[in-house]
């Protein structure tokens, strides 16, 4: 198991990123990753992406099953 780099990444936080101690502390992994450009493992999601999630999942109007 590998350590995170905690200082380094708050110093990046800090002085690259611009971010308060409380907003980085408050970011999760993921959202820290995409501030910091690291490349995600399925990539970009292209137009074609897209097409393909709408056509799986149409918005047909009638909300989410969270909204009924």
């Amino acid at each position: 198991m590998s350590r995170l780099a905690w200082a380094d990444l708050l110093r990046i936080g800090l002085q690259r990123l611009r971010l308060s101690p409380e907003d980085f502390w408050a970011l999760t992994p993921a959202e820290l990753q995409l501030m910091l450009g690291s490349p995600s493992r399925s990539g970009p999601l292209l137009s074609t992406g897209l097409v393909a999630l709408m056509a799986l999942y149409p918005d047909d109007g009638e909300g989410t099953d969270d909204e009924r």
